[in-house]
């Protein structure tokens, strides 16, 4: 069974894909996979530009978890979305050095649920569990999403609104 563990950047992803790898878990990060589907830079939005669409095509399965954010694209059998409240967001991307407009996209997108919206899009109720990272560490994400994945507690979304940490551009 392949398991995606999707969100905004800061979320938690590797950090509870690293947590999952100490428990035994087989998990690919995605940053390890995407270096030759890499087209460009957009030095603008300080990112690189992936051919996700190949990426995803050529991608094997594994029977395991793949962390990133944009794990969603694959045909994963169960999903997992990370949310992070965004001031606690902005905190962690600034503590990565991430420039303050890199800050505030990411920051916005987690407000707008983009990674669950994106989701819900491609896959069955069933399958999604939406995690709130925030304040949590790494062993209690982990221990809820084997919890998730095992069938003990059922698939949940929907219940996470950041619309009011959106800021007002003047």
């Amino acid at each position: 069974m392949m398991c995606g563990i999707t969100g905004t950047p800061g979320t938690g992803k590797s950090m509870i894909g690293d947590e999952l790898a100490h428990r035994g878990h087989t998990v690919v990060h995605l940053t390890d996979t995407v270096g030759p589907y890499v087209v460009g830079d957009d030095e603008q939005r300080d990112v690189q530009v992936i051919d996700v669409d190949r990426w995803a095509a050529e991608f094997v399965p594994v029977d395991g978890f793949v962390e990133g954010h944009f794990s969603h694209l694959l045909p994963c059998d169960r999903i997992i979305v990370l949310r992070c409240r965004p001031d606690e967001l902005k905190a962690r991307l600034a503590q990565r050095k991430y420039r303050a407009s890199k800050i505030r996209e990411n920051a916005e997108a987690e407000a707008l649920d983009s990674c669950l919206i994106e989701t819900v899009e491609e896959y069955d109720p069933a399958q999604i569990f939406e995690l709130d990272t925030t304040g949590r560490d790494a062993r209690y994400c982990a221990d809820r999403i084997e919890q998730f994945i095992r069938g003990e507690i059922p698939a949940d979304f929907g219940h996470i609104d950041w619309s009011a940490y959106l800021e007002i551009q003047p």
